[in-house]
């Protein structure tokens, strides 16, 4: 999947925040306006307009976009945007150079490679969660799924992620736990990927972390198995090396990591860390 680059916060609440943001801004410059006409008067200033880039794992999409709410509504003038995609599609574009001051993965290992080269801030990542992976299948389990082991199935349209991505590799480690021999059909560059095909009934079943089930609603059915253990996903987060919004970002990854960012992501089934 291409990177979405940029997303804009959406829905009614952000809609009516904006809103209220936008008719209190008119009020503070029109109040500045007309105090600068009275003498002895101190003229206000307007907080400096800033954009904090969050680059974050597909699987955070729900929860960050929501944290990503409160932190603007906490830092009056800061826009977050938020990018989401694989986490290894995340480190190569880092890598590669484009902007971000914050870093979110889906596991250790992508968040060690940024640490390798030397593009995470002195302070390094902090884990703020966990997740672990979960059978999805269709409404109505048309291919009677009901185990890890029924994945091997002849025939079976088997939708995974790539080894590459996070995912892909807990899918690995599971299928080599449990003694499985698996044949997807596709392998996915992010879990959206895999969820999206199960949604539309083009994959009889695939394998994604139970946050994206749980964030899927009815559209899929969740198969929770037991060898799901032996492959945890550590959620790690970090300031970008040289961000220029150094002490935002900073303040960002706090959120996350507090009560407040905690309790948005074990609604939507993350682990604790």
């Amino acid at each position: 999947m291409s990177p979405t680059w940029g997303i804009p916060l959406r829905g009614a609440r952000r809609a009516a925040r904006m809103v209220s943001f936008a008719a209190a801004a008119v009020l503070v410059l029109a109040g500045c306006a007309e105090s600068a006409d009275q003498p002895g008067s101190v003229t206000g200033t307007a907080p400096a307009a800033q954009t904090l880039t969050v680059f974050a794992a597909a699987s955070l999409t729900s929860t960050f976009a929501e944290i990503a709410e409160q932190f603007e509504a906490a830092h009056p003038g800061v826009t977050v945007t938020l990018n989401f995609a694989g986490s290894a599609d995340l480190v190569s574009q880092i890598s590669e150079g484009a902007p971000a001051d914050v870093i979110a993965t889906a596991d250790g290992a992508t968040m060690a490679a940024l640490a390798g080269d030397g593009l995470l801030a002195e302070a390094g990542s902090t884990v703020f969660a966990t997740n672990t992976l979960e059978i999805a299948v269709p409404r109505g389990n048309p291919a009677g799924i009901r185990s890890f082991a029924d994945l091997a199935a002849p025939g079976l349209n088997l939708v995974v992620c790539a080894p590459q991505v996070p995912c892909g590799a807990a899918t690995e480690a599971v299928a080599e736990a449990a003694g499985v021999d698996l044949e997807p059909v596709s392998e996915e560059n992010s879990v959206t990927d895999v969820l999206g095909k199960v949604q539309s009934a083009e994959a009889d079943a695939g394998l994604v972390y139970v946050t994206d089930v749980e964030t899927a609603g009815g559209d899929v059915l969740g198969i929770p198995f037991d060898e799901s253990t032996a492959a945890v996903n550590e959620y790690p987060i970090a300031v970008v090396a040289g961000s220029a919004r150094a002490r935002l970002a900073a303040d960002f990854t706090r959120l996350v990591s507090g009560e407040a960012g905690q309790a948005v992501l074990a609604e939507a089934g993350f682990g604790a860390p």
